[in-house]
Parts: C-alpha cells; structure tokens; sequence
C-alpha cells in the first residue's frame, strides 16, 4: 500500500476512535477553488493552464470502441449544454485539444483508472479499458473553471483508480414511479460521480409480463426497462434488478389470487418458503426481470426482515429441526441454484456469516456457493473476522452504507436524533461505515441503501448516493468537512448560497413534523394525540384548555414558522441566481411549506381557542361582539383548512413533474392499496396525502360545520332580528 494510503488510513481509524472530525489540510484541488467529486488518488498541480474558446477539438483514436466513440460525444454533448462550447471529434493527428486515447497508456494504469494531464497545448487522457476513459473524462468536466468570461483547465496531471470495484446505489421506486427521462436523467447523474451499479428495487413498478396484475396502473414495461439497461450501459452502469423474495412481498401476496403462498395467512408480508408454488411465482419474476435487464451480471433477490418466518405449519417443524437461518438459506438455496443456472450471480440482504451469526443459526444447511452477500450493520469484529472468513469460503461482500433512518420527509444529513438525544449524524455514519470497510480491503463492492419508507423524494438522497460514491472510489480522502463543502458547491453550482443552511434547518424541521399529530404511530407505537381545541357550548361556556396542553408545540412552531420562512427566502435566492438542480429547490420549497403549515396549524388552532375564549368572556357584556368573535373564530379555522389545500396543491404539482401520479388507475387497471406490518409512512394512504392524513383525521371540516351551527344557534338567540 503506497505511504500517503497508509497515513490516510491512520488517520481515519484514529478519527473513527475518537469520534471526531479534525481539521485536516485541504486537498490541493479544493485549495484551489475546484469541488472535484470523488477526489483522485493522485494530483500534481503544475504550471501551464488550458485555455478553452468557444469551440475545441476531441480527439480520439481511428479505431476507437463505440464506447469511446461514446465518451466523446458525451463530453461533446456536456461542453455544449453546460458552456456553450462547439466541439469538433476527429481521429486526426492530435494537436490542440482534447486527446482521448487508450492505446498509449501505460500498463500501470489500474482498471476503471485512468491518467489525465493538462499543458497550455493540449489535455491528455488515457485510461486502459473504456470505463476508465469515461471516468476521466467525467473528472474534466469538474475541472473547468471560469474566470470572468475566460474558460479553462489548471495545468495539473491526476492519476486515478477507484478502491471499490462496484460502487452501488440501491433505488427504492416501491412507493413512487418516477418517470422515464427522470431516470434518464438520475443515471447521468451517478455517472457524473462514478457510481457504477444502480440497483433498482422495483416491486410494482415494472409491468412483470408473466403476472400483468402485479404492475402497478403505468409501471414500466419490459420494452422501457430494456431501454433504460441499455442507457445505462452507455455511462458504465449496470442496472440490477432487486425483486423481493422471502419477506418485503406485500406487493405480490396482497392480491387474492395468490394470497393462499401467504406464510401467515393474516400477514400479507411474507411468502411460505416451503410451498412450491411461491418458487413458481418468484421464478416467473424473476425471469421477467432477468429479460429486462439485458447484459447485467447480478440479481438481488432481497429477502430481509423475514420476521414470520418459520411461523406456517409447513415452516414451524422445519425451523425446529434445521434453525431459521436454516429455513433462509434453504430458500436462498432454491432461489439461487435455479437463477444462477440463468446466468446471474446471485444477491440478498445477508451478512457476513450470517447463517452461523444470527438469532437461530443454520443446521445442516450449506449456504449457497458464490452468494453475494450485500448487509452487514456493523456487527463486525474490528479485524473484520466474518468478513475474512465468508471471502474464504467463496463469497463475493459489498460494503453495507445503512440506510440514514425513517424520518419523514428529509433526512438526517447533519442532525440526527434518537428518542430526545442528539446522536451521530448520517452522514458521518455513512463515513465511517464506508472508508472503515474500504480500508480493509476485503470488499468487493460497495451499496449505498435508500428505502424510502418515509416517503422522501428520491432527488433529495442525491447527498447519500454522492458521499457514498466519494468513499468507495477513493476512502482516503478527503476528510469529511471538506467533502461537504466541496458537495453544495459541486452539485448545485458555485453560485448556489446557504445550501447547507437550508439542509441543517430542514433536518431538524423533519423531527417537528414527525412530532406533530399523530405521524410517529405509523412505525413508533403509541406517541400522544393533538386534539381540535373544545368547541364552545350552551351559553359560549368553553374550557381553555387546548393552549395549556399544548405549550410545547406552541412554542416549537413559533421558531418552526421562522425557520421555514428562511428556508423559503433560501429557495427563492437560488432559483433567482440560476443555480444547478432548479427542481430541487422546487422540491424544498414544498416541504418547506409543509412543515411551515404542520407549525401554522397549531399557531391557528392557538388562536382559535382564544378567539372563542374571548367570544366568552364577551358573552354576558356585547353580544354582537361575542357574536363577531365567534365568527373571526370559525374564519381562522377556514384559513387553515383553504391552506393545507393550497399547500397540498402545489406540491403534489412539483412532485408529479418527474413522477406519475401515486396510486394512480387507469381505465381497465385499478390500483390495488394494502397496507403491510412495516406500516410504512408513505403508505398510509394510496396517494400523496399521506403527507396530509393527520391534518384530515383532526376533522377540521366536521369542526367547522359544528361551529357554524353553534354560530347560527347563537345568533337566532341572542341577536336581534
């Protein structure tokens, strides 16, 4: 291992220690104003900048592959959309320009790497596979630097490989679908970042042919999946298919028709292990997927959380007689045997050694060979001795980055809390999951999780997914502060200002929302109840009780109410000074406004229970005022309820930009809604109110019209005609 690896290392495992974060010197690029993501293992800084006009020269080599046809015409395509720069591709002799090339590079160049130097005459990249000219030309596109209206690349030489082979992003579509170019666009994305893996958990969201009533109304078809696998293949991405097999199944055992593979008949969340027909329904699926996916190597058949396992008839006496990791593996094993005959390697959410690990260990059960073990939650011993072991016996092992949590809306980015303790943050976690694993060197992969339980929109992971591409491409550096700052500055432009501020604020709103109403029962228990204040009675008698209850709230919503407010001013800003990722600011402005109006409503309901209490204390001196109050009371709880619509408008439009309706029916296929034990937040309800249920089930609209009646009561008997 060269020197400054070991010194990185060093320094990672002394930080993971002590917890803490130093301030490490900065990277030179970074030093040098440039946000490069993932930073590469070697950078020279030298003299001798190149300049780039308004049009520039590629070159590439006579008999270039059609991928590195492909690259140039990708870096062609960039520099025009992002610059305004005409490009002209040649195989002429190279002269000034852009040299992409493979046949001149030196044996030393590891796979996926490459090597790119820049002079005042000419950039030079060359790399010995095409994944790795494709990944140098991704890292010229971060170097381009503007200064005043003079374009041009610092005068440097990198030399680049990553330490993590495959480098995934697990995609969680099973609550929303988002929509064709969408994940056109999300694909060039992790490209721009080296990822090189997307593996896409799709549930209803592919139109399995096999079963056409699984497909949720407009879920992809076969035809649309094998486009998108053959996109991806252009930017050096495989798509993996992940099809649930033994748990996560309420997508398939919620339909009647097979609700009979059911493990608990009650339970529509796992499937019986040891009935033959859930092999002939997973198979089918499974087959589906494999034909979609042209060309990709993997399949991950999930399988996870299998909590009623070993519960059925069938399941009890086997689980007895060979254990529950037993009962797994034996699944596992059918699954596998049959897929790999199909020619995929073979994928589930199993750790290291798991079957000898785990709550009831395996008995007489041999694990699958050549299984690709994808979880691991940090059980591990420090000299990763599970690991070692399973790479012995044969077993291919992806770094484990955990998912951040279940908090609604957002994520805990930098702010993160368990019970009413602060803990570590996600991404620091991330960090340390990730280098701690790359550093051993015994991976082969790396997957970054996103099970989107808690209904976030899957542009708002971007942060996750590109801390996790930085790590596994290069776990040494840069130290994670650094990193960061180089992110808001890379990812929405050097333009963009407060990003941060506005992550920090919206984290931390994330845990108001969850608090308010009755939104923690959903995968909490039993948290507590915001009730409508009384409404008055007999002669205006009222117990102002409401804003004696809620205190807390009152006042959380008060400083909410001036967070949001700064998040929106944020918002605007960006979008005013054209920064990168416009639609992500339209997506924070949304939630924004949602959090904004959880705090409204209690301030409103506040104000509801005064307003009545004055009415009250009206009551035995001016009628008419008691009568004018009670109507400013009834007016304040319309406003609330014309803005939860409002509010709910606008972000079902942004959302529904770049994603098909949630729960949408189409004429001739209804979409079938069922809930599953995991009670997952953006499954309370089939379509986007989610976000809104617990508004709707205060009953504002029933409380308005019993007021409204109570009002006319009034009015009839204590004011003149």
């Amino acid at each position: 291992m060269p020197a400054n690896k070991i010194l990185s290392l060093l320094i990672i495992l002394f930080l993971i220690v002590d917890g803490t974060t130093a301030d490490a010197e900065l990277t030179e690029l970074w030093n040098e104003g440039i946000p490069l993501i993932p930073y590469p293992q070697k950078v020279e800084i030298r003299n001798g900048d190149f300049k780039i006009g308004k049009k520039v020269s590629i070159f590439i080599e006579q008999d270039a592959s059609s991928e590195d046809r492909f690259t140039a015409d990708e870096l062609g395509r960039q520099l025009q959309e992002q610059y305004d720069i005409v490009s002209n591709i040649t195989t002429g002799t190279p002269g000034k320009g852009i040299m992409l090339g493979r046949l001149d590079a030196a044996e030393s160049i590891k796979t996926q790497g490459y090597h790119l130097s820049v002079s005042p005459e000419q950039i030079n990249i060359q790399a010995g596979d095409a994944p790795g000219l494709f990944y140098g030309m991704q890292t010229l596109l971060q170097l381009i630097q503007k200064q005043e209206d003079v374009l041009f690349v610092r005068g440097l030489v990198i030399e680049d490989w990553p330490d993590i082979e495959h480098r995934a992003v697990h995609y969680d579509s099973k609550h929303f679908q988002e929509r064709f170019e969408y994940v056109k666009g999300f694909i060039r994305t992790l490209a721009s970042y080296k990822i090189n893996m997307l593996i896409w958990e799709w549930e209803d969201k592919f139109a399995y042919p096999s079963h056409p009533e699984i497909g949720a109304p407009g879920a992809f078809t076969m035809e649309e999946v094998q486009a998108l696998t053959r996109y991806a293949r252009k930017y050096h991405i495989q798509i993996v298919p992940l099809v649930q097999g033994l748990g996560h199944v309420s997508y398939l055992m919620k339909w009647p028709q097979h609700k009979h593979l059911r493990e608990i008949e009650a339970s529509n969340w796992e499937i019986c292990p040891l009935n033959d027909g859930s092999y002939d329904l997973l198979f089918d699926l499974w087959e589906d997927a494999i034909e979609a996916t042209p060309g990709s190597e993997y399949i991950h058949i999930g399988s996870d959380e299998t909590w009623e396992l070993g519960s059925c008839e069938k399941c009890k006496p086997r689980s007895q007689e060979i254990g529950i990791s037993g009962l797994y593996h034996l699944f596992i094993k059918r699954s596998g045997e049959h897929l790999q005959q199909k020619g995929r390697k073979v994928m589930c959410w199993e750790r290291p050694m798991g079957w000898e690990m785990g709550r009831s260990p395996a008995k007489g059960i041999e694990p699958l060979k050549n299984l690709v073990l994808t979880e691991s939650y940090g059980y591990e011993t420090h000299d990763f001795k599970y690991v070692k072991q399973a790479r012995e016996e044969g077993y291919e092992i992806f770094i484990y980055d955990p998912n951040p949590g279940i908090e609604h809306m957002f994520l805990p980015y930098f702010y993160r809390l368990r019970g009413d303790n602060e803990t570590q943050s996600h991404i620091e976690r991330s960090y340390q999951s990730i280098t701690n694993a790359a550093a051993s060197g015994h991976y082969q992969g790396m997957v970054s999780t996103s099970w989107n339980c808690s209904g976030v929109h899957n542009q708002l992971w971007m942060l996750r997914y590109i801390t996790a591409a930085e790590y596994s491409w290069s776990y040494s550096f840069p130290d994670l502060p650094e990193f960061t700052d180089k992110y808001f500055v890379s990812y929405y432009g050097p333009q963009s200002q407060d990003v941060k501020e506005l992550f920090i604020l919206l984290n931390k709103a994330s845990y108001f929302y969850m608090d308010a109403f009755e939104r923690k029962v959903w995968h909490w228990g039993e948290v507590g109840k915001t009730h409508l204040p009384d409404l008055p009675r007999d002669d205006i008698e009222y117990d102002p009780f409401w804003n004696t209850e809620y205190h807390g709230m009152i006042k959380r919503s008060v400083m909410q109410l001036k967070h949001m407010e700064r998040v929106l001013e944020i918002c605007e800003t960006n979008l005013n000074l054209d920064a990168k990722q416009p639609y992500d600011f339209e997506l924070f402005r949304g939630i924004a406004e949602l959090f904004r109006h959880t705090a409204s409503t209690y301030l409103a309901f506040s104000a509801l229970e005064n307003t009545i209490k004055e009415a009250h204390q009206f009551h035995f001196q001016d009628h008419d005022s008691a009568y004018n109050a009670l109507v400013r009371a009834r007016q304040i709880a319309q406003d609330n309820l014309e803005e939860r619509e409002q509010v709910f408008t606008r972000i079902k439009n942004t959302w529904e930009k770049h994603q098909f309706p949630k729960g949408m029916s189409l004429p001739g296929k209804q979409y079938l809604h069922a809930r599953d034990r995991q009670r997952n937040f953006a499954n309370r309800r089939p379509d986007l109110s989610f976000m809104t249920y617990d508004e709707e089930l205060l009953g504002l609209e029933e409380y308005i019209q019993d007021l409204s009646d109570y009002i006319d009561w009034y009015k009839s008997s204590y004011l003149s005609p």
